[in-house]
């Protein structure tokens, strides 16, 4: 769907699902989204993902290696963000990058691939990433790809609404459709 120097994303398969609890289901990987999950509920967001690219025709992508085809994780773009949040309604970018794949910039390709896709793809004035305040490497990414820090765009993920601050307060970052970006 998407193809980059080193990478594909793609739509997800059923049978990615056993592939990415391998890769992202980790102490470390999961460390800013609660911990450790049970298996459905990481097959629970393929599940998600694939019914969103059957409805909005993006998700976000499964993202594999070109070089072995190996699953090396998640990034892309979803429509919606959180409701009764100041993100509802916006388009976000996303990503969630394995362990062995961390500091060779495979994270930032993906993301300004998913993010120059949805300026080419979507009506989106705004694409926004959020994250907690602890995750330096995530949103000093969203730096690197040019977003800027949107503190009146901040809210508590309601997914965390009763666990503790560090993880369920988001902090957002944003970038604006560059002058000129087609639709």
């Amino acid at each position: 769907m998407i193809e980059t120097a080193r990478l594909i994303l793609r739509p997800w398969r059923e049978d990615d699902k056993h592939a990415f609890d391998a890769i992202i289901n980790t102490p470390a990987m999961m460390k800013h989204f609660g911990g450790v999950a049970p298996r459905e509920k990481i097959d629970g967001l393929i599940d998600r993902q694939m019914e969103k690219q059957a409805a909005d025709g993006h998700c976000m992508w499964a993202v594999e290696t070109k070089a072995d085809g190996q699953l090396a994780g998640i990034c892309g773009l979803r429509l919606g963000g959180h409701p009764d949040t100041p993100v509802d309604g916006m388009y976000e970018l996303g990503w969630r990058i394995a362990e062995k794949h961390w500091g060779q910039g495979i994270a930032r390709e993906a993301a300004e691939a998913s993010r120059d896709w949805g300026w080419a793809n979507t009506p989106a004035e705004t694409i926004a990433a959020w994250t907690n305040p602890d995750n330096a490497p995530s949103w000093g990414l969203m730096i690197r790809i040019g977003m800027t820090r949107r503190p009146e765009l901040d809210f508590r993920h309601p997914l965390y609404l009763d666990n503790d601050d560090v993880i369920g307060d988001m902090i957002v970052y944003a970038i604006d459709r560059p002058a000129g970006a087609r639709r």
